[in-house]
């Protein structure tokens, strides 16, 4: 198969791809459907597959578009492994079981989106709602630069950034933008203040699910973060030198962690993985982010900002309503035959590995 045909153009090509892919692997998707419509007015839905039998010792978990406009990129991963012959056999001889998660967050997909309808970053969300939440003083001081009232940026605010970064250092101001904040509703990486609709539904699936695996594995699909076309494998999980130590068994010794500064990823709070030990707490819990490299980071950034003075400002005119979802959909997706061809190769491989860890 042409490795293009994997990856679709749309979330609706992306649903339609990935539930006809499961039916004919013999698999019966469950569609968990959202309470919004989709951009093109058609039905949301967080779409789960399951393979394997229900009371396995093992299971993995292999999901797309936690962060919505992502989902081209880890959509693509779920179709290769559903067409592979030889993909659903190496799991049952390993006695492993596969849980695809299709769309954590199907709204983004649809709408071009990072975050949830309710502006959340589904992978800040995961705080204790009832405890004090996480202060990013640092974001505090920088968020009226980083979503400006006027877009583009007046000269004085992108003077102001670069000062910022003079000053502290780029990882710094990365460190600020992206850790999560809960004060700014309308801004960057806002966590939210309850659980959202994606939050509360995978909660329901792990529990439905992954309740009987003595051992489960976790493979989630990001895009944007790092070289082009490279798949870093980003340790999730707490910080426990067993569980890195095994992660890096599966994965190789290439498994980066945010804890020790390996990773191009900084430390974040109100991450996804913590639901795996609450909701299924019997299972030795074993995961990676696996994030796949599109544009610097830089140009990353400028369009998550771009993306959200849009969101806060609906009557934008429409030529640069399309500028914009443009650059978020470039920002995210790399629309080209090598680029795809590099994120199934490496997608592939690292859930083989992950079914070998598994089986022991």
């Amino acid at each position: 198969m042409n490795v293009s045909a994997h990856f679709a153009q749309n979330y609706t090509e992306a649903r339609e791809k990935f539930q006809a892919a499961a039916v004919d692997a013999g698999l019966d998707p469950v569609a968990h459907t959202h309470p919004l419509l989709g951009r093109e007015g058609e039905t949301l839905a967080m779409d789960v597959a399951h393979f394997g039998a229900a009371d396995a010792e093992a299971m993995l978990i292999l999901s797309s578009a936690c962060h919505g406009v992502e989902g081209f990129c880890g959509s693509g991963v779920q179709h290769a492994l559903l067409v592979d012959p030889g993909w659903h056999v190496a799991a049952e001889r390993a006695g492993v079981a596969l849980l695809y998660i299709h769309a954590l967050n199907p709204y983004g997909f649809s709408w071009l989106r990072r975050t949830t309808h309710e502006n959340v970053d589904l992978n800040r969300n995961f705080q204790d709602f009832t405890q004090p939440l996480p202060r990013n003083e640092a974001y505090d001081r920088l968020a009226h630069l980083l979503v400006p009232a006027a877009w583009p940026p007046p000269p004085e605010v992108k003077a102001a950034l670069v000062a910022y970064v003079a000053e502290h250092g780029s990882k710094a101001l990365q460190s600020a933008v992206s850790g999560g904040q809960y004060e700014h509703p309308q801004g960057l990486f806002y966590g939210g203040r309850n659980p959202t609709w994606s939050h509360q539904t995978l909660r329901h699936v792990l529990h439905d699910h992954g309740r009987q695996c003595a051992r489960l594995g976790w493979i989630d699909l990001h895009s944007g973060l790092g070289p082009s076309g490279h798949g870093e494998r980003i340790f999730a999980g707490p910080d426990d030198a067993t569980a890195i130590a095994r992660a890096r068994q599966w994965w190789g010794d290439e498994v980066t962690s945010m804890y020790d500064g390996s990773s191009e990823s900084t430390k974040l709070s109100g991450l996804m993985w913590q639901s795996a030990g609450q909701e299924c707490p019997q299972a030795e819990f074993t995961g990676i982010a696996m994030e796949y490299g599109t544009l610097p980071i830089e140009q990353v950034i400028d369009a998550l900002r771009a993306d959200q003075w849009l969101e806060n400002h609906p009557d934008a005119p429409d030529a640069q309503r399309k500028q914009i979802k443009r650059q978020i959909r470039d920002a995210f997706y790399t629309d080209t035959d090598a680029w795809k061809k590099r994120v199934i190769e490496q997608g592939v491989e690292a859930a083989y590995e992950a079914v070998a860890g598994l089986a022991g």
